[in-house]
This record gives C-alpha cells, sequence and structure tokens, in this order.
C-alpha cells in the first residue's frame, strides 16, 4: 500500500503525490475503493481513456472499475474509502455513494475549483489530516461527516458548473441518474432504449426526449457508450479475446461487436489495443 494515512480497518485514507515512488498513478491495490483526487492546475490526467490538461485545480471523482493514471506533473492529495465506510448511512441521494458525482447521463467526473472552492476543500482536507493524526476514539465518525462535507460541497459545484439550478433541471438530472444506474446495471445484456424505458414505465420516445433535454447523449448514446467503455477497458487490461470481450457484453455473434466496436471507436478492436498499449509503453 502507498504510503499516508489509514483508518482503523483499512477502509478510509489518504495520501500525496510526491510520496509516489513512480511518476504515473494507478496504485492496483486502491482498486476496491472509492476516490476523490484534489489535483493542482498542471500536468495531465487520464480517466476511461479521456485525457484532461488541467488549467486549473480540480476534483476528480474516481469510482470502482475506473481506469486512471496521473503524470509525474501532478500535485495532489488521494483520499480513498470503501462503500462500506460512506455507504452504510442512508444520505440524501444526491450526495449518496451513487450520486450525481459517480452516475449521471454526463459521464464528467470532475469538478473544477476557483480560489474561493479551493480554500475550503484544502481545509476539509486538513481537517482529515489532522483528525487521523489525532487516532481518538471517534475518529471514523468525524471522517464521515468531513467525507460528506467535501462530497455535499462538490456536489453544488457540480450542478453550478452544468447550470443546475431550477427544481425542474434538478428532478431531470435525478432522472438522468436513475437511468445511468440502471445502464450500469444491465448494460452487458440490454443493449436497447426501449428495454430501459420499459423499466422506468415510460416509453423509449419520451426516455430519449428527458434525457437530451439536459445533456447532449441521447439514451442511445448512454447505452452504446458504457458498453464501448467496457469493451476499451477489457482489451487494455486483461487478455481476453475480442471475441470473448463480446460474449461477455452480450453479443453473441463477433462479428456483430466488432463492426458495433469500429464504428463508435473509428478503429477495430485489436488495432485499438495495439495502439493505445504502444502509445502508453
Amino acid at each position: 500500500m502507498t504510503q499516508g494515512q489509514q483508518a482503523a480497518l483499512g477502509t478510509f485514507g489518504y495520501f500525496d503525490f510526491a510520496q509516489l515512488p513512480i511518476g504515473k498513478f494507478t496504485q492496483p491495490e486502491l482498486a476496491g475503493f472509492i476516490k476523490v483526487v484534489l489535483v493542482q492546475a498542471g500536468g495531465r490526467v487520464v480517466i476511461d481513456f479521456n485525457e484532461y490538461r488541467l488549467e486549473q485545480d480540480v476534483l476528480f471523482f474516481i469510482n470502482v472499475g475506473q481506469y486512471y493514471w496521473f503524470d509525474l506533473d501532478c500535485i495532489g492529495t488521494v483520499l480513498y474509502y470503501h462503500r462500506d465506510f460512506y455507504c452504510i448511512q442512508i444520505h440524501d441521494k444526491e450526495v449518496a455513494c451513487d450520486g450525481i458525482l459517480f452516475h449521471n447521463a454526463y459521464h464528467v467526473p470532475v469538478v473544477f475549483m476557483n480560489d474561493e472552492a479551493r480554500a475550503i476543500m484544502r481545509a476539509i482536507v486538513q481537517e482529515i489530516r489532522a483528525e487521523m493524526a489525532l487516532q481518538d476514539s471517534g475518529m471514523e465518525g468525524m471522517l464521515r461527516i468531513l467525507l460528506k462535507q467535501l462530497i455535499i460541497r462538490s456536489t453544488r459545484l457540480w450542478k453550478q458548473q452544468h447550470h443546475v439550478v431550477s427544481e425542474e433541471a434538478r428532478q431531470e438530472v435525478e432522472f438522468s441518474r436513475t437511468f445511468s444506474q440502471l445502464v450500469e446495471g444491465h448494460y452487458t445484456r440490454q443493449h436497447a432504449v426501449a428495454d430501459y424505458a420499459a423499466m422506468l414505465h415510460i416509453t423509449p420516445k419520451a426516455l430519449n426526449k428527458r434525457i437530451t433535454r439536459f445533456s447532449n447523449s441521447t439514451p442511445n448514446d448512454v447505452i452504446k457508450n458504457r458498453i464501448i467503455l467496457e469493451a476499451k477497458r477489457l482489451l487494455i487490461h486483461t487478455q481476453l479475446s475480442v471475441k470473448e470481450i463480446g460474449y461477455l457484453l452480450g453479443y453473441d455473434d463477433p462479428s456483430y461487436f466488432i463492426r458495433l466496436f469500429t464504428k463508435q471507436v473509428a478503429t477495430p478492436p485489436q488495432t485499438f489495443r495495439l495502439h493505445y498499449q504502444t502509445s502508453v509503453a
């Protein structure tokens, strides 16, 4: 495990980028943790094949199963926690473990911070450091409070940055979150918009209208993007064949899966695998 401080039972911890023994942070031993990463301006971050060149301080919210790395120019702090640490309590839906920072049709895992927000977030992190240094009997309860405060403030910033200010907009974002959760749970077998419309007890047309109202993505985009994201993950991070990956994603016909991937990514699966592995070597 990386250097830093870790709470009892190994369910919560933090470390600074300066403590890393290598430039690129991938830390496979943290794969089962949810991560909140505060990164200063400068450097480059890649999360699930999306690249971010940081022009201002940001917060990244990285869920279990997401792949990422931070290059050696990055300066910041990683908070990591198990679902059991934070999710054992019932929270408001927006700030829960599966809240809008982790499940939304926008697929944006980043919150940008101005000077005021940066000062507030750094103060929270400093309180977390101080609390863990005390090792008091009430430490875990206090850490949950501080983590929830950080998530609440970040959720507010996210909503401001995505212009979610009216009650109508909040309801639509909550609906998109519900839809995204359904996709997350069923994308390996349910590929059609009609499947999800049925789960939500509305028509496909109504589902399309609600999702596109506050997003540039259609329901079909969300479903296909999730399938392709998992295909990319499996291509890069496993030795499974293209046929095996297609089967895991619900496609019995390898040719159909290859055509779908090629259409969405503009390159065949095997070419994508070889190109990506060469480019990051």
